[in-house]
């Protein structure tokens, strides 16, 4: 059975990016419910992440623990916020082709 899920997290809103997106993957991280946990960020949450201190440091948090954390490097691009988010330690890369192969994969896709 595959171990590895991937969070697609485009809403922008920081309620649901606190008590949803950053809670569950960290908690899926450090409980072991899944091997590998990749948080995908896309669309306006690019901004969020790069502008919003305190989702910043739960994001820090989460990859101090092992979630990969990775941004749309055309979403990032577009919005000016490329640097920021790299400056975080978060991974920016053209995610298009990625995200086809899980959806076309055993792999598990939560998207918020």
């Amino acid at each position: 059975m595959n171990k590895r899920i991937f969070i697609l997290w485009t809403n922008d809103n920081p309620v649901t990016a606190e008590l949803m997106v950053c809670m569950y993957a960290h908690n899926a991280k450090k409980e072991k419910w899944w091997d590998e946990v990749t948080v995908i960020i896309w669309g306006a949450t690019t901004l969020l992440a790069a502008k919003d201190e305190a989702i910043q440091f739960k994001l820090k948090e989460m990859m101090a623990d092992g979630v990969n954390v990775s941004a749309c490097k055309s979403c990032a691009d577009q919005l000016g916020v490329c640097s920021e988010l790299e400056s975080l330690g978060i991974e920016v890369k053209y995610w298009g082709k990625g995200l086809t192969e899980i959806l076309k994969s055993e792999d598990r896709l939560l998207t918020i």
